[in-house]
């Protein structure tokens, strides 16, 4: 869901050297809603990709069209497939090769190889590509800007108004009227990489040590997925009455749609947040952050100046492990950097 809101970046550049073009953006579903409302995006079309039914319906809507450039930017096989199987003047990214011995592979553009030597499909091997992120230098939007030549933008998103009135509301029930400092905390990480998230302990303590530094004066918003709800509800139970502490933790839930979720990090005035979709989202709705980074690269991600990156200093960060050690990510260096974000 992260790449695809991030890599909304393209859009305006993409505007701007094809201002008579049309856009149409296939997401797989499920992410529709990141892009359904983009200005700079004229059509939106989703697909199951464990549909096979799904699969061969986009791939007759989208063959009756002669396309003028296709973007394609998922290496999985399937669509590698769609890719290269329209009817297009130019083709960008991922789409099916031939290895020697006549069977289909997942490949890539050779103008592409700047964001694709790094990755899965890599024509250098795993090791190399790993080397490779691990020394990349640039931004996701940079690396995307100079592969499509066009200008670098910032991700967007826009939110519908019933996902704020639904923020709204929770927030006028919870008193978050603007009279105190609202910091928004989503730490956890679910999916292949464990230590992308901070673990209960360090999350408590970061928010009692951001409760005793702004004296009071703050209340802290729970964040996380479905994943995280059992993890929130154990974090929760430090704050509830009997807890031991007095610090204000309001739980925003694990089941709100990703709009809704959006609005709830639109409200915050700080958010301190692992590098997930809440991330990409702060970032698309110009949220101070503050992010922080082990087995992923830090370097990939541009905060465009909302606050600050927290980064392992471990020996195996940025090696993309599901076990990389975050033991460097302590709640002395995310606290200071929240200080130091804090509008």
């Amino acid at each position: 869901m992260g790449d695809v809101l991030r890599t909304t970046s393209i859009l305006p550049g993409l505007h701007e050297a094809h201002p008579a073009s049309d856009i149409t953006w296939l997401v797989a579903q499920g992410a529709e809603d990141l892009v359904r409302l983009q200005p700079l995006v004229d059509r939106v079309v989703k697909v199951d990709l464990d549909s096979p039914e799904s699969l061969a319906s986009v791939s007759a809507d989208l063959g009756r069209t002669k396309w003028e450039w296709i973007i394609s930017l998922d290496e999985e096989e399937n669509l590698c497939r769609l890719a290269s199987t329209l009817t297009t003047e130019r083709l960008t990214g991922a789409q099916l090769a031939r290895r020697d011995d006549g069977s289909e592979c997942a490949s890539y553009t050779p103008d592409s190889a700047g964001w694709f030597d790094m990755g899965l499909t890599s024509h250098h091997g795993k090791e190399e590509a790993d080397r490779l992120k691990r020394e990349n230098s640039q931004s996701h939007a940079n690396i995307f800007a100079r592969m499509l030549g066009i200008a670098e933008g910032q991700p967007s998103l826009r939110i519908p108004g019933e996902a704020y009135q639904a923020s709204q509301v929770w927030g006028a029930r919870h008193g978050l009227d603007g009279s105190v400092t609202i910091i928004g905390v989503n730490t956890g990480a679910s999916g292949r990489w464990k230590t992308k998230g901070l673990d209960e302990e360090r999350t408590i303590e970061l928010i009692e040590f951001l409760h005793r530094e702004l004296e009071g004066d703050v209340k802290f918003v729970l964040l996380g997925g479905p994943a995280e709800a059992e993890r929130n509800g154990r974090i929760m139970e430090a704050f509830t009455e009997g807890g031991g502490s007095d610090a204000i933790v309001l739980d925003a839930g694990t089941d709100n749609d990703q709009l809704t979720f959006a609005a709830f990090v639109s409200r915050c005035d700080l958010l301190i947040t692992s590098d997930t979709l809440a991330m990409h989202m702060a970032i698309a709705r110009s949220i101070p952050l503050v992010a922080f980074f082990a087995p992923t690269s830090a370097v990939e991600i541009d905060i465009y100046g909302l606050g600050e990156k927290v980064i392992s200093t471990a020996d195996d960060y940025c090696s993309y492990r599901p076990d990389a050690d975050n033991s460097t990510i302590t709640v002395e260096r995310l606290g200071r950097a929240a200080l130091r974000t804090l509008p």
